[in-house]
């Protein structure tokens, strides 16, 4: 009879244990890195190339060239465009890695409906000058400044907020301890950063749960802040009782609908009025309908600063 000799299985073991170790490491890599591509995709310095933009000069009207400066130094610039007529001023900010001239629409609107308005670009972004950036974090000394800016330009003006996405988390964010802010209109903010991420995560089938951490790990290790600082739903209710238009598309797919009821649920009751764009994604309510958006808007300004003047 042949003998058979049975060979160890721990060699076997071994080696597959070292394949398990080297897919857990591998894996570990990958998710530190997309973990480390998140931070910099928002928080990391990068500006569109070209670098061409509209300006004024494409719609016609006369706009002062300004420029300010945040609290940490970075240098702002803006285009005013003044009504003197007018007792209140928008300040219009526009959304992530956006610029002043994504405004040309609702801003030079608003100012044919009679206010004076500031468009400007936050750090970073057109034609202001780099430094830290973030998503609503650090762009709330820029939107401040803004403020001080308008202040004194027009000392007796009324000032009220207009903005996009990234720009009315920020703007919200920034209200909530700058009672000078009177009233707000808010396009698509989130509600918290981590869900915003998260729901972005979700869209291309990514562990969001695993991912989350450490990508709040690198933003804090690298760019100085943590998700929890730009929580939205946490400052709302102190805006009150200054009101609150709020503006959300239904069919929003990078910051799902559920953030505006969120942001209405936290809110004090009857400080915020939601319109709801049946069918509309991110930011398209204005693109939905031009004349009827820039319309309400002013209409809601005129109503709600004109009760505040009242009182």
């Amino acid at each position: 009879m042949k003998r058979v000799e049975l060979r160890p299985a721990r060699p076997r073991l071994r080696r597959a244990s070292r394949a398990l170790g080297w897919t857990a490491a591998g894996a570990a890599l990958g998710a530190s890195a997309l973990a480390g591509f998140t931070a910099w995709t928002i928080s990391g310095p990068k500006r569109p190339w070209p670098p061409y933009t509209f300006t004024p000069f494409e719609i016609g009207m006369d706009a002062e060239d300004v420029r300010f400066t945040s609290s940490d130094g970075v240098r702002l610039a803006g285009w005013w465009f003044e009504d003197p007529d007018a007792d209140t001023v928008v300040i219009c900010c526009h959304g992530h890695r956006g610029g002043k001239d994504e405004m040309l629409g609702i801003g030079p609107g608003l100012r044919r409906a009679g206010h004076s308005v500031l468009l400007f670009d936050f750090r970073g972004s057109g034609e202001s000058a780099d430094g830290p950036q973030s998503l609503a974090f650090h762009e709330q000394a820029d939107l401040r400044a803004a403020v001080d800016w308008v202040r004194r330009r027009r000392p007796d003006a009324h000032i009220a907020v207009v903005a996009f996405s990234m720009g009315a988390a920020t703007a919200l964010l920034t209200a909530a301890d700058d009672d000078r802010i009177e009233a707000l209109v808010l396009d698509s903010p989130f509600a918290t950063m981590s869900d915003v991420i998260a729901a972005n995560y979700r869209r291309y089938h990514l562990p969001f749960t695993r991912l989350i951490p450490l990508a709040d790990g690198a933003t804090w290790l690298r760019y100085g802040y943590r998700f929890a600082q730009v929580r939205p739903v946490d400052a709302i209710a102190r805006v009150a009782p200054r009101p609150i238009l709020l503006l959300h598309g239904t069919d929003d797919r990078v910051v799902p609908y559920e953030h505006a009821l969120q942001l209405v649920n936290a809110a004090q009751p009857g400080a915020v009025e939601l319109v709801t764009f049946e069918g509309v994604d991110h930011c398209g309510g204005y693109f939905a309908d031009r004349l009827g958006y820039i319309a309400r808007v002013d209409a809601y300004l005129r109503r709600v600063l004109t009760a505040g003047r009242a009182r």
